[in-house]
């Protein structure tokens, strides 16, 4: 039953409650649409911080329940208690609980008073009844043990609210909703409210702090009731109210302590006992949060269905471009499978319209959180599936470098996020460019990467590379640089060292396709300074017992002589590494996992290693040794990497090992944070059988999961089909023994962008026993500085 069904008032009353009572009703989709294999709840515990609720895709509202556990994005399914329902969230980041500002909490008051009520959050925090958790696309609901059933939706910038309270209460008991004047992370440097004392309107913004950045930002909310009278209302702080004054202005007090303070209203004559809250949510004003929500949500009390549905059009038409053949597989992996894609279109958020700074009279993109995550996977996936939306986050990019004077690494809440390697907008820039994406100032691209690459900024820890001085004089970026020209984290010098060079090789790959030879060249050498930091003595052990390898990356000093890192540190077997920990000179991955991420000179790379068969032993050792963390994107390209040592049929037999083992549709169903969709664009692409190298035209091929997929490209309309012959969804045949390209024998282990956008057909024929399809050198990967393939790559 869906929520979405038309009918008498009767019956959409039955079957709201049927919604929250039944959760299975809350598979809203017709039997024969995908959205019945999306669900929001996967990675909402174990650390997936998915974001869980209601939303459109990229839209800036996102209504969920939040909870005092697992709450970075919002709600999560680990039986902790719901504090509030709000409006505005990020999903699957790490570090601190993004947005969550402003959030409602409905309540009875114990003998009708109001200073019964529990206004703090340690005081109101509420158990939530486990199976009454319901999530679509475009729609959430849980139940509060106190009875309290709560369902949401939203349009672009708005979100409503539903709570309905339990019968058989007294007349005399009036429900009330306190307003919070906080966020997730209790960042609220200061905030305001007006509660008009008629309507109970609820107005006011307030000054927070991104969750992983600097600067402040400042959000403004409208808060309308509907559906019975008002009783009364006020303000209040800590954990007394009262109704005088109607107007509060709150800092975050006394040295620096977090003071607890709101608005709150009561209603009397609830029909169906039930309360609905519009919440309007703007950067610009409370005036415009106010006419976002009126024009949006103009009858609140008879628009929530409607909005469901446009919620759930607007999801089918971005899912639209693929279409799936199953060829028996399981329900759970289809659901894996959708689900993934979903979450890659929750952000970057469309904020057009709401930026405060600017206003270019272009669609502007915020929530870029982080692109050190999202370049890999996330943003290569848009390309194919959501091209249209790819460009405006693409100029959207160059719109922030015009206004703000540098391309973000990491971007929230309209401020600069931490950098957490190299400058990793440039490669997102020239994915667009080498897919043949329309309608971007790619002059202005060029001024843009160049700048990275060659301007240092006073502050490098949110934009822009540092140690600049170092790169040109030295070639790598030093351990314990000294760097008077601007200031970061000084750490993770050998991952900077790796990512700088391919931020420069994508600059060179842009650079020779507008035709500047000169600049080509100068950045396609400054490319291969990763090699300056290869120490090829260097042994690594685990737990005293040497790996039998030889030759890594290690820090370097100023004067050429060597640091250390231990190989293994910054691994799962070892201990994390964030921006500041020590050892630090790589970031959230070991120099094991380090070693693997040069994909412009795999060639060389595997040179260095001693050869492909020793290659090829070094990447099965790091996959199954405990060393390889799938749960962060550095690791997701080493899956593939058998196809550049001319195995690519163990690159499907890798991707098996941890598809569904390690991602599944179960809530803890994903190994880390979700960051932003990138997690989820990795199954998907796995399941495609096309992996992307972010920053060249190049897909690796590897076996599809599913008997047939046609992809068609939303710009060109033209229907690219990959058929599998052999398929079986026991996964016993996962080895490619030939494919064929439009009829045609295709012996390469990769192919181009063009295969979306012509609309080309790929047969592939699987079998159980690995082929030499793939296998020869010309077959394989490009790599630069290899003369036999270079050609295909530049």
């Amino acid at each position: 039953m869906s929520p979405t069904s038309r009918g008498s008032p009767h019956q959409l009353i039955l079957r709201f409650l049927l919604l929250v009572i039944f959760p299975l009703a809350a598979l809203c989709a017709d039997d024969d649409s995908v959205l019945r294999f999306v669900n929001p709840l996967i990675g909402s515990t174990n650390g997936g911080n998915v974001f869980a609720g209601a939303t459109r895709p990229y839209g800036l509202a996102k209504a969920v329940a939040d909870v005092d556990g697992q709450n970075t994005g919002g709600f999560s399914t680990d039986g902790s208690n719901v504090v509030g329902f709000s409006a505005v969230h990020d999903s699957g980041t790490g570090g601190n609980p993004s947005l969550g500002n402003f959030p409602l909490f409905p309540q009875l008051c114990p003998d009708d008073e109001v200073n019964n009520c529990n206004f703090r959050i340690g005081d109101r925090a509420t158990p939530y009844v486990a199976d009454s958790v319901v999530a679509s696309p475009g729609y959430f609901a849980v139940e509060l043990q106190s009875g309290i059933k709560t369902s949401m939706t939203t349009s672009e910038h708005a979100a409503l609210f539903r709570f309905q309270f339990p019968s058989g209460n007294s007349s005399s008991q009036h429900p009330l909703v306190l307003l919070d004047l906080r966020d997730l992370w209790q960042s609220r440097q200061n905030a305001t409210i007006s509660v008009d004392a008629e309507t109970a309107r609820m107005k006011g913004n307030g000054t927070f702090l991104p969750s992983f950045g600097a600067g402040s930002y400042v959000m403004h909310y409208c808060v309308d009731f509907f559906g019975g009278d008002v009783y009364d209302n006020g303000v209040w702080v800590n954990n007394r109210g009262g109704t005088e004054p109607k107007d509060l202005y709150v800092t975050r007090g006394f040295n620096l302590f977090f003071l607890e303070a709101g608005g709150w209203a009561r209603f009397a004559g609830l029909a169906n006992n039930t309360l609905t809250a519009r919440v309007g949510i703007s950067f610009i004003s409370a005036e415009q949060a106010c006419r976002s929500a009126e024009t949006e949500i103009p009858s609140p009390l008879s628009d929530f269905d409607r909005l469901v549905q446009e919620a759930e059009d607007a999801w089918e038409e971005k899912l639209s471009p693929i279409s799936v053949n199953a060829g028996g597989v399981s329900d759970a992996l289809l659901t894996n499978f959708w689900s993934g894609i979903y979450r890659t279109m929750i952000s970057p958020q469309n904020y057009t319209g709401e930026n405060p700074k600017w206003d270019s009279g272009i669609p502007y993109f915020d929530s870029y959180y982080c692109i050190w995550d999202s370049f890999r996977v996330q943003h290569p996936l848009l390309t194919i599936v959501d091209p249209k939306a790819q460009v405006q986050m693409v100029n959207s990019l160059l719109d922030i470098y015009e206004h703000e004077g540098w391309l973000p690494d990491c971007h929230m809440s309209l401020c600069n996020g931490w950098t957490q390697g190299g400058s990793n907008a440039d490669v997102v820039l020239v994915d667009a460019y080498v897919k043949n994406l329309t309608g971007i100032d790619w002059e202005l691209a060029l001024k843009a990467i160049i700048q990275d690459a060659e301007v240092e900024p006073l502050e490098w820890a949110f934009h822009g590379r540092g140690g600049l001085q170092s790169w040109r004089n030295l070639d790598y970026i030093p351990y314990l640089d000294f760097d008077p020209v601007g200031f970061g984290t000084n750490s993770r010098s050998i991952s900077r060292t790796l990512e700088y060079a391919y931020n420069d090789y994508c600059l060179a790959t842009l650079a020779q396709g507008l035709g500047h030879a000169d600049l080509y060249d100068k950045y396609v050498t400054r490319s291969t300074n990763w090699q300056n930091l290869w120490k090829a003595e260097q042994t690594s052990a685990i737990r005293g017992k040497d790996t039998g390898f030889t030759g890594f990356f290690q820090p370097k000093y100023q004067n050429g002589t060597w640091g250390f890192q231990d190989p293994i540190d910054c691994s799962a077997l070892a201990s994390f590494c964030s921006l500041t920990t020590n050892p630090s000179e790589t970031f959230e991955a070991s120099v094991w996992q380090y070693q693997f991420l040069v994909p412009q000179s795999m060639a060389t790379l595997i040179e260095l290693m001693g050869g492909e068969e020793r290659f090829l032993d070094r990447l099965d050792f790091f996959h199954t040794s405990g060393l390889a963390d799938i749960s962060n994107e550095p690791v997701f390209s080493t899956v593939y990497l058998y196809h550049y040592a001319g195995r690519p049929g163990l690159s499907t037999k890798r991707l098996h090992t941890y598809i569904p083992a390690s991602f599944n549709a179960s809530n803890g169903g994903l190994p880390g944070n979700d960051d932003s969709g990138s997690m989820g664009a990795f199954v998907v692409f796995g399941m495609l059988g096309l992996f992307p190298i972010s920053g060249q035209d190049l897909y690796l091929i590897s076996a599809p999961f599913f008997e047939g997929i046609n992809v068609t490209n939303p710009v060109t309309g033209k229907t690219a089909q990959i058929k599998t012959v052999g398929f079986d969804a026991a996964y016993e045949n996962v080895f490619i023994q030939n494919v064929t390209v439009n009829g045609k024998p295709w012996t390469k282990s990769w192919i181009g962008h063009a295969f979306f956008t012509e609309g080309w057909t790929m047969e592939v024929v699987l079998g159980s026993e690995e082929s030499s399809w793939g296998t020869k050198l010309e077959d394989r990967p490009p790599s630069w500085g290899d003369a036999t393939k270079v050609a295909g790559l530049l």
